[in-house]
């Protein structure tokens, strides 16, 4: 039979449940373990082996196996769990986990990894046990033949339990699959196939929640319908409930412990809530759907695609009489607002919230700061905020960076804390907030901080144009430069001088920019701004010469047009702009982008504020065109990288416009600068050659 049509599916949930059960054990308390938490964990366990069991994955069923066997022995008090047992199960996690990648690429798992694995849970068994070791997983029993009348019933053995379970809406496959999945959860006292439906008796010592778990892989919750079979069934009364089946209860009436046992019903820690919270958390799955990622940026490409359409009937519509084509232009308006609602509805589908990310920071900081013997307690604010798909996967290796420097360089060892007059234990703390049109993302810690001194010295060694007065904030950005590091030893976690420059690119590469505070002594904060999605963007159109460009809205300040006592010179083609009572270094977009025909006096054009992380500037343009919604278009995709601009746009004429790129503005403009003063002294020293 093929089952291909269902293995992603345990994939997907088989991820999700190792990542609830990780979350679970790094919150458990060895000391004075949560009978909820412990059996939320050991049911994750079991659904997993459950589904292996069913596609054959016979590495990843013999080590849940043996997991799941100390897991029980765990909640039914039989074993004393200790920090390093529990290091033991993060272990297999992160053991089943390769596994499962293994499965998914259509390989088998490394042997000696499993057999490591399995010899250290064997091992944890021995010594728990101070006898044998648990015994393998079975092999999965053959499936039963589907037949037209029940087989004989036997009376259910002592220690367990006989239920009847009945499986609507079936498709022929399931049914041989679900029949042949129950035959590895008990013995088939009877089974009886009507239509699409299916109802067994089962004899198990499994409960009703562990028979969901695994059914759940295959079939929707809502097709299952379990309730206790009273006494042994007979022949007779096997055929009697064939042809007269009793009724029978539904699994809702023990909402909680079913929610809790359904793979992809909720985050870590909901199998533990009350059943009330249980029952919302099934409600809330039963109405959702998973839909392939590449259909939802199809649909936001398509969308985009109306919105360009959309803004060209509006832009042609500027050239009608507005009393003759009334009843055009408020449809074209119903249009409009319809097509926004459609947009930011599209958009929300892409949005996923930050504790996706920050759920996987408590491992990567109990397991680096026990490696540098330090103490240190994660807090997180802000779990809630949602940020695009595309930029959430991309932001986890910077953030993942800036966490590991923030623990060997920032924090430091308990007795260094003390000594300075600080708790033992060191704070880091990860945050999310909205900010305009952006996200801030925050990591800051209560370590060290940044040595002003150490790090000027450092740059004065590697040759960068640094000077004692420059601001701190610049002095702070000098740690981005390939190949610094102010490391006095190289470890496997940092020190190399490689990964916080990777760390500014990628972030630039996504719209963003990176910010620093520190104070010496008393910890350092790394500010992340982020744009909320990449797709579309609200932005105001101006002219330069004959060009339109598209400065992204979330930059914008103000706009103004300059009286001449407030412009002042400072080199002889540099000026600031004083706005009240702060100067501004002015930047001519037509000199950027060498457009000609363009207003050289600043007098008589338009100076656009922006800032761009603590960098505040004003931007020369002829004309202010408007604001709108754009739709962003990857130049280098068709193009090429292109100095200044980050993206392109299609307008409501259908000619294009290039989306500016703020924050390499003031980078770009010096380097003009640079160029321009070097070919007036060539040409000074040697006019011919020049």
């Amino acid at each position: 039979m093929d089952l291909s049509q269902f293995t992603q599916a345990f994939f997907v949930e088989a991820v999700e449940l190792l990542a609830q059960m990780e979350q679970l054990l790094l919150e458990l308390d060895a000391d004075a373990p949560d009978s909820e938490q412990l059996n939320a964990i050991f049911r994750a366990a079991h659904s997993i082996k459950g589904g292996a069991a069913t596609f054959g994955f016979v590495a990843l069923t013999d080590t849940t196996h043996l997991l799941e066997t100390l897991l029980d022995r765990a909640r039914h008090g039989q074993l004393s769990l200790s920090r390093s047992m529990i290091d033991a199960f993060l272990e297999t996690k992160d053991a089943l986990q390769e596994q499962l990648i293994a499965y998914q690429a259509e390989n088998e798992p490394d042997p000696e990894m499993v057999a490591h694995i399995c010899g250290v849970l064997r091992q944890l068994a021995l010594e728990t046990e101070g006898g044998a070791a648990a015994a393998p997983a079975p092999a999965p029993a053959p499936a039963p033949a589907v037949v037209a009348a029940p087989v004989v019933a036997a009376a259910a053995a002592p220690g367990h339990d006989a239920l009847r379970i009945k499986f609507s809406r079936l498709s022929d496959s399931e049914c041989d699959l679900l029949a042949d999945e129950l035959g590895n959860l008990g013995k088939l006292l009877s089974r009886t196939r009507s239509n699409d439906q299916l109802t067994v008796v089962l004899e198990t010592s499994c409960a009703p929640d562990d028979i969901i778990a695994v059914c759940c892989f295959v079939i929707d919750e809502s097709q299952i319908e379990i309730t206790p079979e009273a006494a042994p069934a007979t022949g007779a009364e096997s055929a009697a409930s064939a042809a007269n089946p009793l009724p029978i209860a539904a699994v809702a009436a023990a909402p909680a412990a079913l929610a809790a046992a359904r793979p992809a019903a909720a985050p870590a820690g909901a199998a533990a809530k009350p059943s009330a919270a249980g029952a919302a958390t099934a409600a809330k799955d039963s109405s959702s759907i998973r839909v392939d990622v590449e259909k939802v940026d199809q649909l936001i490409n398509l969308v985009g695609e109306l919105v360009i359409t959309q803004s060209m009937l509006t832009q042609a519509a500027t050239m009608l009489d507005p009393v003759e084509c009334e009843r055009f232009l408020s449809g074209l308006g119903h249009l409009e607002r319809n097509a926004r609602d459609l947009q930011e509805s599209v958009m929300s589908i892409r949005m996923m919230p930050m504790d996706y990310v920050f759920s996987r920071f408590p491992r990567v900081i109990r397991d680096v700061s026990a490696k540098l013997g330090k103490e240190v307690r994660l807090d997180t604010f802000g779990k809630e905020t949602e940020l695009d798909k595309g930029l959430i996967e991309r932001i986890i290796d910077p953030l993942t960076h800036l966490v590991r420097n923030s623990l060997d360089h920032g924090i430091e060892t308990p007795s260094q804390r003390i000594a300075k007059g600080k708790e033992a234990e060191g704070q880091l703390l990860l945050s999310a907030q909205h900010h305009g049109g952006n996200i801030v993302i925050e990591v800051s810690d209560d370590g060290a901080g940044l040595n002003r001194e150490k790090i000027l010295a450092k740059a004065m060694q590697q040759g960068l144009p640094v000077s004692e007065t420059m601001p701190d904030d610049e002095v702070w950005q000098l740690i981005f430069a390939p190949g610094f590091s102010t490391a006095e030893q190289v470890t496997d976690i940092s020190g190399r001088g490689v990964g916080m420059d990777v760390v500014k690119r990628n972030i630039q590469e996504m719209g963003g920019h990176v910010e620093i505070s520190s104070r010496e002594g008393w910890g350092t904060t790394t500010r992340i701004v982020l744009p909320l999605t990449l797709a579309i963007l609200n932005g105001m159109s101006v002219k330069v010469g004959t060009e339109a460009y598209i400065l992204p809205l979330s930059y914008v300040i103000e706009s103004l047009q300059p009286r001449p006592e407030h412009l002042h010179s400072i080199t002889s083609d540099g000026h600031v702009i004083k706005v009240r009572g702060e100067y501004l270094p002015l930047i001519e977009l037509h000199s950027v982008f060498d457009v000609s025909g363009a207003q050289t006096d600043p007098t008589q054009g338009i100076l656009v504020i922006v800032q761009a992380g603590e960098a505040r500037f004003a931007l020369l343009v002829d004309e202010l065109l408007g604001q709108h919604q754009v739709v962003v278009k990857n130049l280098e995709t068709n193009y090429r990288k292109v100095p200044g601009i980050s993206a392109a746009t299609i307008l409501g004429d259908g000619s294009v416009a290039f989306i500016i790129d703020v924050d390499a503005m003031p980078r770009i403009q010096r380097a003009h600068a640079t160029r321009t003063t070097a070919l007036a002294n060539a040409a000074r020293m040697d006019p011919v050659a020049a």
